[in-house]
């Protein structure tokens, strides 16, 4: 995190700049209205980044003495206007955190910008001489800065709306360790600068496909200029290593792809091999230069290349090949390739970020934990980009904390809005979030970048979450007229068929493959629909064949959350001997959170408080800072144990903290439910009927999970307490109909004919 200094007065974080001298805060470039007072309240915590400012010191710098009286309701105003104008709250803050009784921090990275330069007025001078001496030197300066004027603003080479492809050097040593390594390094010094941008391997990989051409083909110069052409990309960079008795010479060649013509070339020489990743920083910096880079960019965004990755060749060319792995989806290989570069250095700070999301993937050489914590610890050692972005993946995978991740991918695509990646990063957070119409914003604009199969597929979600099915279809439309199969599209289809309550549309999609599903997800979705329907030994039929497919893979995390959700919608439908016993079947062979979490709600809900109090514990000591642990499992447990315990005013209370995510997708709209069966415990039958009303008009998010069906129950009793019969009626029946081939012999169907039967 950069701290301000009296010549950086400009203040990025986010979204937002703060310019400190103007007293102005943009958002995005626009100007928003923020009064003097806050804005220097703001000033003061910007300036002292994840410090402490105490409200005594903002009462002394702030506040005159006369009015030190009004200052604590001074202050507590101040502050909302700032929250309101950068859209914070003090519940969940990204921003501006607050200590109580003690004053304020400001938590989200910030980034301080170089003000321009001025300059100073000459004095004039008082006899004719030196008055004619003076028009003379104006003349040389007017001269000197027009020639100034015209060298800085020249016309650069190209524009930051161009892309570029950077071809493999051509290795005239005889070495091996330059192959592929000093690309992988030319590629990291230029993507760490938002002036240019590069064409991912990804993208590369997708147009050698149509090409016809072999994913692992040489990027020869002729390739990468074909490349280049069909990809819309304006540069193309060539790279060349020869041996000179002791030295290397390195050059590097930027070439016009329609025209041919050579835009900017750059040579350095290197004394010796340990000296070949230095000479490449220094000219790629030079060629950046020539390409039309201004001076204030290259010094902002020039980490050299052995800090920025590592000063190992053998390492960098590990971690080339890791790469290289990665863009076949070889993820065993890219993992030991990672491991490889880790081994040779282990202060790789890119090397560990990679393993560590390559074991999560392979489930090779280690914990995803362990090596994305070492990355953070060393993400100093990286350029800019790496480290908000290793600073981000921290937070969102280990901490797994989605408040303190958003600032840094917001910050990411703010400074590299052409970089598909931290968009398609920001939608992700943002849809786990909740937080759907950003989560769409973000990832059409990852699309319109890279569209990829990924980014269609969690789109095509997220607007499902929305309900907004037509766009769904659209999005999976324009997908597939770019030859572009979404990501988990046969799973949406066969969920779009269910809530559109289309049996035939739902055979369909069971009976095509679904290429992207994990072994035993086409059980588990029958399973699910199986349990809405209240059909629970067909469900838990279902779930045991989703665990024997997902247990003959060996893919134990999977397991238990298959059964964790086996014994959730046998909770829910009212069979806990069966559903604590499933719990106990699993509880001590898993430490997922997710499963956990939700085995503390099965067992809160089935009345075992010392179960699900050690559960509770464990997830508040394992993950403190877990957004889903702090507002989805722990108070819905909380609530749950207490509507046993006949307190439904403290599982309101509890409740309150699932706010903000209510409709994120993971939870399922479980603080709905609770919240309407607290409601219906305290007797107050219209705030129910709201709560269950919200999981009904959000199927989206519900999808086929049981809790939609019941909350038509939900809404009948509700109704039933608020003495409006006719909508008590309706709401039953609907259950019914839903329920019309469910297990005769479950309680909950006994007990709503029962109650049904009283209205008649």
């Amino acid at each position: 995190m950069s701290q301000p200094s009296p010549h950086q007065r400009v203040i990025r974080f986010g979204t937002f700049e703060a310019d400190l001298v103007a007293r102005e805060l943009r958002k995005n470039g626009v100007k928003l209205r923020l009064q003097d007072q806050p804005f220097q309240v703001l000033s003061v915590l910007l300036e002292n980044p994840d410090q402490v400012v105490t409200r005594e010191e903002l009462r002394q710098r702030l506040w005159p003495a006369d009015t030190f009286v009004d200052f604590d309701n001074g202050l507590n105003t101040t502050v909302n206007k700032i929250r309101e104008a950068l859209g914070d709250s003090a519940e969940s803050p990204r921003f501006i955190e607050t200590l109580p009784r003690r004053g304020y921090r400001f938590i989200a990275p910030v980034q301080a910008l170089p003000a321009k330069e001025t300059q100073l007025p000459h004095a004039h001078s008082k006899s004719i001489r030196n008055e004619v001496g003076a028009m003379g030197a104006a003349v040389v300066l007017v001269l000197a800065a027009l020639a100034g004027y015209f060298y800085f603003h020249r016309a650069p080479k190209i524009t930051e709306k161009d892309s570029i492809v950077v071809a493999d050097f051509t290795n005239s040593t005889g070495d091996a360790v330059f192959d592929g390594t000093l690309k992988q390094g030319l590629s990291v010094q230029l993507e760490q600068t938002p002036f240019l941008r590069v064409i991912s391997g990804d993208q590369i990989t997708q147009t050698l496909k149509m090409m016809e051409q072999p994913l692992d083909a040489p990027l020869t110069p002729a390739l990468a200029r074909e490349l280049c052409q069909r990809m819309n990309a304006t540069v193309e960079i060539e790279g060349s290593i020869a041996a000179l008795g002791s030295q290397y010479v390195l050059g590097l060649k930027s070439i016009n792809c329609a025209t041919g013509e050579s835009l900017a070339e750059a040579q350095v020489s290197a004394e010796g091999k340990e000296k070949v990743l230095p000479a490449l920083s220094q000219a790629a910096a030079e060629l950046r230069s020539k390409l039309g880079e201004s001076r204030a960019s290259l010094k902002t965004y020039d980490v050299p290349l052995e800090q920025a990755t590592t000063t190992s060749l053998e390492a960098l060319q590990a971690f080339n090949e890791g790469q290289q792995e990665l863009g076949r989806a070889d993820f065993p290989a890219a993992a030991s390739s990672y491991g490889h570069a880790v081994d040779l250095d282990p202060s790789f700070a890119l090397a560990h970020a990679s393993l560590g999301v390559m074991s999560g993937v392979a489930d090779v050489n280690g914990p995803l934990n362990d090596h994305l914590k070492k990355a953070y610890q060393l993400r100093d050692r990286t350029s800019e980009y790496e480290r908000l972005l290793i600073s981000a993946e921290y937070n969102f995978s280990v901490t797994l904390d989605y408040e303190h991740s958003l600032p840094f991918y917001e910050q990411l695509s703010t400074i590299y809005p052409r970089d598909p990646r931290p968009w398609f990063e920001l939608g992700l957070t943002y849809q786990i979030m909740g937080r759907y119409r950003e989560a769409a914003a973000a990832l059409t604009e990852a699309i319109r970048l890279n569209p990829s199969a990924l980014d269609y597929g969690l789109l095509a979600i997220t607007y499902f979450q929305q309900n907004d099915f037509y766009a769904v279809l659209e999005t999976v439309r324009q997908a597939r007229a770019k030859q572009i199969e979404p990501y988990l599209a046969s799973q949406g289809m066969y969920l779009l068929a269910f809530v559109q309550n289309d049996q035939a549309g739902m055979k369909e999609q069971l009976a095509l493959p679904w290429p992207d599903a994990s072994p035993g997800v086409r059980e588990d979705y029958q399973a699910a629909t199986a349990s809405y329907a209240g059909q629970l030994s067909l469900s838990r039929e279902w779930s045991r064949r989703a665990i024997a497919a997902v247990s003959s893979a060996l893919r134990d995390v999977e397991t238990a959350s298959d059964k964790e959700e086996l014994a959730f919608r046998t909770a829910l439908l009212g069979r806990c001997d069966e559903a604590r016993a499933d719990v106990r079947d699993t509880i001590g062979r898993t430490k997922d959170l997710d499963a956990r979490g939700w085995m503390a709600l099965v067992l809160a809900l089935c009345g075992d408080s010392a179960g699900a109090r050690k559960l509770i514990d464990g997830l508040k000591g394992e993950y403190p800072d877990s957004t889903a642990v702090r507002y989805a499992y722990i108070p819905e447990a909380e609530a749950a144990l207490a509507l046993g315990q006949g307190d439904p005013q403290k599982a309101i209370e509890s409740l309150s903290a699932t706010s903000p995510y209510d409709l994120a997708y993971p939870f399922q709209a479980m603080p709905f439910y609770l919240r309407g069966q607290a409601y219906l415990a305290a007797h107050q039958g219209r705030e129910a009927a709201a709560q269950f009303q919200m999981i009904i008009d959000h199927s989206g998010v519900v999808r086929n999970e049981p809790q939609g069906a019941l909350a038509h129950l939900g809404l009948g009793r509700a109704y039933t307490l608020a003495g409006d019969t006719a909508k008590a009626r309706t709401a039953y029946q609907d259950f019914l109909a839903l329920w019309k081939d469910a297990d005769p012999d479950l309680p909950v169907l006994k007990q709503a004919k029962s109650e049904y039967a009283k209205l008649k």
